[in-house]
């Protein structure tokens, strides 16, 4: 077995417990044995000369077992869900260079611009047998972030950096055959990757629920509970749903929040009931740079947690401008090193790809574009992003500040501060707010926030929710936030 090859890592478990069951989902289960039989099954349709291969299909076993036969055969997948616009798709897949897309029939029209091959729910593992040709270097999967020029970027990941994550993971999570993962994450998000790969090259279970399912927090947890779920994933909107819960599922032993900021109000009730974990790491990086554990730590004081040390395999400094080391506990951008560090974005992405810098040992650095400071017990504490200062009535104000303040405040649920700019191109911020009481009022609340900010700080208008936009990652849509236009004219 080749310790960096993804397949390899699955093929040695299935050999060692073939009639272990692999994954489900509301349909079917595949046993290991099973499983690898449908990824010979698929891996045969894909036609030898095709380097990147698109995945555009609904969660399933099958589609599991699609991304696997890609990278059983040396080959890089590029997933998309199929609910993404359409020109959204087309972009994704040309840029990428994807030769063929694997999808199911009923998204046939979506993949007419492309070669495609049908794998639908319930196919039939057939007596065929395809070799193992991938290799440590090879791309696993070409995954899709927001770019700063309005076009997605597509950051390639190999199969070493997933199976260092694996290592990580297995580290500090110690999953094994008891555990089941619940794949909830999207297909283009770093969580999904956490989710399939820890899971079944661990030995562990993939539980895989439906979009019904997905919608409904309670269905959703009476799924994990039906399902003797062990571990979740997910950004800290999901957590805070399921805090608000008057019980979780019996078997649940492991929480994880990503993508975002966790506050302490998200998870005061899930920390008495299960290990809770904040994370950190871009998709740059392969899933988590960083672990902390919240049980019986106290959170910061702004009422977030620290994004904790690096996993195993990774390094993190925290530097200034020049990439000089910053004094201890002084702020700076939070670098990322070690075996996670990806190949750089694909395609036309010069600008980009500078954020990944060579060192003259040879390592790879990956400027992450946050800032952070080291605590005094080693931990990182993580700021907000270094681009994010906006100038309001001619002084600098940083609107994470802003929001971890309202944040704060006991009358407020959740929010989030935005920014726009008026007809004169001047700053001004709009905060985004879920009330815990309906008859909570905005004088009261300024008041509050008027405790930690001057008065230039707090939000020019407040718009009452009653909950955030999601996109499909999890995060706040801010796109479909209402805008609150202003006149330019300033008094």
């Amino acid at each position: 077995m080749n310790a960096n090859v993804i397949y390899e890592i699955l093929h040695d478990k299935t050999k060692a417990a073939p009639n272990a069951l692999a994954m489900f989902d509301e349909e079917r289960s595949l046993t290991r044995e099973e499983f690898e039989r449908l990824i010979d099954t698929i891996a045969v349709k894909i036609p030898a000369e095709a380097r990147r291969v698109g995945i555009m299909m609904e969660h399933s076993v099958e589609m599991i077992a699609a991304i696997f036969a890609v990278l059983k055969v040396g080959k890089t997948y590029v997933p998309v869900e199929p609910f993404f616009p359409q020109e959204r798709i087309e972009f994704m897949m040309k840029d990428a260079g994807v030769e063929i897309l694997v999808t199911n029939s009923v998204y046939r029209e979506k993949a007419a611009k492309f070669s495609y091959v049908c794998v639908d729910p319930g196919m039939e593992a057939e007596d065929v047998s395809v070799g193992s040709s991938a290799s440590p270097d090879d791309l696993a999967y070409i995954l899709y972030t927001s770019g700063s020029t309005g076009k997605p970027k597509g950051v390639a990941v190999r199969n070493r950096n997933v199976c260092n994550y694996v290592r990580a993971f297995q580290r500090e999570f110690h999953p094994n055959e008891t555990d089941t993962m619940l794949q909830y994450s999207v297909c283009s998000f770093d969580i999904f990757v956490e989710e399939v790969f820890t899971a079944l090259l661990s030995g562990a279970v993939l539980a895989i629920p439906s979009a019904e399912t997905k919608k409904s927090i309670h269905l959703l947890m009476e799924f994990a509970d039906k399902n003797n779920v062990t571990e979740i994933s997910g950004f800290p909107y999901l957590l805070l749903e399921m805090n608000r819960l008057p019980k979780l599922p019996k078997s649940l032993r492991l929480l994880i929040s990503g993508g975002d900021v966790l506050r302490a109000g998200y998870i005061d009730n899930l920390i008495e009931k299960a290990e809770v974990y904040n994370t950190y790491g871009p998709s740059e990086t392969t899933v988590c740079a960083s672990y902390y554990r919240c049980n019986d730590a106290e959170p910061l004081a702004d009422g977030t947690y620290p994004v904790g040390k690096p996993v195993f395999g990774v390094q993190i400094e925290i530097l200034d401008e020049s990439l000089a080391p910053v004094k201890p506990g002084e702020k700076g951008e939070i670098c990322i090193l070690g075996n996670g560090v990806s190949a750089g974005y694909i395609g036309d992405r010069k600008k980009e790809n500078e954020a990944f810098v060579t060192r003259q040992d040879g390592s790879v650095l990956y400027r992450s574009g946050d800032l952070g400071y080291f605590l005094p017990d080693g931990n990182i504490a993580f700021l907000h992003r270094k681009d994010t200062q906006v100038m309001i009535l001619g002084k600098r104000v940083e609107p994470a500040e802003v929001e971890s303040v309202l944040c704060n405040c006991p009358q407020v649920e959740k929010a989030v501060v935005r920014t726009y700019t008026d007809e004169q191109n001047l700053s001004y911020m709009a905060a985004y707010v879920v009330l815990k009481q309906p008859e909570a009022n905005l004088s009261a609340l300024k008041k509050e926030m008027g405790r930690f900010l001057p008065n230039y700080m707090i939000p020019e208008f407040f718009v009452r929710m009653s909950s955030l936009p999601l996109n499909a990652n999890g995060k706040v849509d801010s796109g479909a936030l209402p805008v609150v236009m202003k006149e330019g004219d300033v008094v």
